[in-house]
């Protein structure tokens, strides 16, 4: 990891490129502390996976125990079918687990 000025950056701005796309991270120093951080294309794209990875995992976390805790509904194909229409409209069993919810978060 490096850190230089923005001065220096803007006066050499192709060779650190190089030098990101070369696999080090450059810290870039602004005054009152703002500074920014310039990485390859490719390591955000990575970074923005990891998150999104991260992003994800916790959500089956989540769906997981909320199927541990009962908190699931289950269709069978012929109602799941019937739920593509434009005109679908909830139904009783839906209704139910909807009301059931609401009474579990209050």
């Amino acid at each position: 990891m490096l850190a230089v000025k923005s001065m220096d950056v803007r006066e050499n701005f192709k060779e650190w490129c190089n030098k990101v796309i070369g696999g080090e991270t450059l810290i870039v120093s602004r005054p009152k502390n703002e500074n920014v951080v310039i990485v390859s294309e490719k390591e955000y794209n990575e970074m923005a996976k990891a998150k999104h990875n991260a992003e994800y995992l916790a959500m089956l976390d989540k769906s997981f125990k909320q199927l541990e805790e009962g908190k699931t509904i289950s269709f069978s194909m012929e109602e799941l079918r019937a739920m593509e229409s434009d005109d679908w409209k909830p139904t009783q069993k839906v209704l139910n687990w909807m009301k059931q919810m609401e009474q579990e978060n209050e």
